[in-house]
């Protein structure tokens, strides 16, 4: 058995080769794949990577499908798979009288990644979260990840619960990703929980990237102290990170420079989202605890439409794709959600 993790970047020494076996001979793809932390490591040019959601309950694949075949046209690197956790509604179940129930609305993280990765024969990066999850259940995940072949993670807390005022982790769980990243580290080892082991990873192992925040977790109470709790996931072995979407490059080299200078070492990745509509321009800010740069917000407040937003976010994405691709970023990282419209006309204005 080859271990994928001691390939080089074969896909991009010889592009015309990776795609020759993706295309013909997907069977022996698993051979030469890296993970994801040595591509992004390894890369001399910036690559292209994109996060799709899982279909909401009771949908099918096929709007994912459809995003990804839009994007395949410029060589996506990896592709990531969110999760998500189950959280409590409420269910007329006669009239008048309402049960509480615990509802998952985009379930099938695993199986995503799985059916993606057999179709597109693409390194594929399902997230694991502590928000929901107890240390057993995330066991059954690794299991199942083991078995599929799903070695590339995105380690991640989550968000917290809709009904609560602060992060309260499961019965059982995490309250960090930093204790998350332990017992991924541990199933590597070949431990299971209560003392237990396992056979399952004998020539291979789980690879890693976890997220950073260039304007800083919205919990955390400095600067200094996001950095630090980042170092100590990159320290866990952590391979690389994903940032929040950002809006302003400046932030994000700033960003780069408090890591360089606090040791963190590992490739750093911009995440980016295209503005597409007009409940963007307050909705992303008051979620995500980020700001707009002042000349993106005196544009977006002459929007009165839509397509006003949309195309806003056109141009500005590709002048920030164009600027971090000149700072050589390892890849630019799309969050896709109704977006891929507008992330195929930036990779057309950015790549020609």
């Amino acid at each position: 058995m080859y271990n994928r993790h001691y390939f080089h970047t074969f896909a991009q020494v010889s592009p015309i080769l990776f795609t020759f076996f993706r295309n013909f001979a997907p069977k022996y793809i698993n051979i030469i794949m890296v993970s994801v932390s040595n591509l992004l490591a390894n890369t001399d040019k910036t690559l292209f990577s994109f996060e799709v959601l899982p279909p909401l309950r009771g949908k099918s694949i096929d709007q994912i499908y459809q995003t990804i075949d839009r994007l395949m046209p410029f060589n996506p690197a990896f592709i990531e798979v969110t999760t998500h956790r189950s959280d409590f509604t409420y269910r007329e179940v006669e009239p008048g009288r309402y049960q509480r129930v615990e509802e998952r609305l985009r379930p099938g993280t695993v199986a995503v990644a799985y059916a993606i990765k057999q179709k597109y024969n693409l390194p594929v990066v399902p997230h694991i979260i502590c928000s929901g999850y107890s240390r057993q259940e995330t066991e059954y995940e690794l299991i199942d990840l083991a078995f599929l072949d799903l070695l590339d993670l995105l380690v991640l807390r989550g968000d917290k619960s809709k009904q609560d005022s602060r992060f309260i982790p499961k019965d059982g769980g995490y309250r960090y990703a930093s204790e998350l990243c332990g017992q991924v580290n541990e199933f590597n080892e070949g431990k299971l929980l209560y003392g237990d082991r396992h056979d399952m990873l004998p020539q291979r192992c789980f690879s890693y990237g976890v997220a950073g925040y260039p304007e800083k977790h919205d919990e955390a109470m400095s600067l200094k102290a996001d950095i630090e709790a980042l170092k100590q996931k990159v320290d866990m072995g952590a391979g690389y990170i994903v940032t929040q979407m950002v809006f302003d490059n400046e932030k994000f080299f700033r960003f780069i420079d408090r890591c360089r200078a606090a040791g963190i070492n590992v490739p750093i990745i911009p995440g980016l989202k295209p503005l597409s509509t007009l409940n963007h321009c307050t909705m992303l800010p008051r979620t995500f605890h980020i700001d707009f740069p002042d000349q993106l917000v005196k544009q977006l407040q002459n929007c009165t439409s839509n397509d006003d937003v949309r195309k806003v976010g056109i141009e500005w994405a590709s002048r920030q794709c164009e600027e971090l691709i000149s700072a050589g970023v390892p890849s630019l990282h799309f969050y896709t959600m109704n977006a891929a419209p507008s992330i195929e006309a930036i990779m057309k204005n950015v790549r020609g």
